[in-house]
């Protein structure tokens, strides 16, 4: 649930991007849609629908739009937006102008976001993604979630630095549990449903427990031991779960990850 200074950014936000591009709605997805944000800690994860391409100078105030809000609500830093036109929706694949990790750049609306804003979605302006944003099938959300563990996060296992980084740690693991409920029965989950998830998958107790504890309380700092250990322990274990799961869904459509001892957007 959304805290006053996060509706606060959110109101805002739709009111300042309405007089500089052809706004048809506003949706949320992730962690805010989905009842498991966490107020300064969580992204803000947002499709503006548009009623046409951006120009190049809308482009240009979008960023003005975006980095304004950073200075005045220090929140607005978590927020990243895509912006699609009504014209563009059908296409999964296709990259549209987003803004995200404090700059504009060009990515898709995957199978994932979709698959949530047509189950939890929230309307915050405008018209719900029924009758704009075409549904996604089950075979599509499974075919994305293994290219996804296939492409990106099974080659990002030969990178061993990035693991002693908490966001690769947690969106490693976070992911494979995600990622593993869907396969088995095209369910999305939240976040905290994944840490139960992991525990049931034989993750590192001690990892889980990390991550749990940055999201959900306030823990101190890390200790230098314990960033290493902790990249070991992840690496160990995701590398053969990864492997179980791709393999698991590769046998056929009816077949599922078992018990192997997770967006992106």
């Amino acid at each position: 649930m959304a805290d006053e200074i996060t509706d606060q950014l959110l109101d805002r936000f739709v009111s300042v991007l309405r007089p500089v591009v052809p706004l048809v709605s506003v949706w949320a997805h992730g962690s805010l849609a989905g009842g498991d944000y966490q107020p300064g800690r969580s992204d803000l994860d947002l499709i503006a629908v548009l009623g046409r391409p951006c120009t190049a100078m809308e482009e240009q105030q979008l960023g003005a739009v975006h980095e304004s809000l950073g200075g005045v609500i220090p929140l607005a830093s978590k927020l990243h937006c895509s912006y699609p036109a009504t014209t563009e929706l059908a296409d999964p694949v296709r990259p549209h102008l987003t803004w995200a990790h404090e700059e504009l750049m060009r990515r898709p609306v995957t199978p994932v976001t979709r698959r949530e804003l047509h189950d939890f979605g929230l309307v915050l302006y405008g018209r719900p993604p029924a009758g704009l944003l075409p549904r996604v099938t089950d075979g599509q959300l499974a075919e994305f979630v293994v290219e996804d563990l296939q492409s990106f996060w099974r080659p990002a296992l030969d990178h061993p630095d990035r693991w002693t980084r908490d966001i690769w740690v947690d969106l490693g693991l976070l992911t494979l549990a995600r990622a593993t409920a869907t396969l088995r029965n095209g369910k999305l989950i939240t976040k905290a449903e994944a840490l139960d998830v992991l525990t049931e998958l034989g993750a590192p107790a001690d990892v889980v427990d990390d991550i749990r504890q940055r999201r959900y309380s306030a823990p101190g700092p890390a200790t230098e031991q314990w960033i290493s250990r902790r990249a070991d322990l992840t690496l160990t274990f995701l590398g053969p779960a990864i492997e179980q799961a791709v393999t698991a869904c590769d046998r056929g459509p009816n077949s599922r990850p078992g018990e192997p001892s997770r967006s992106r957007q």
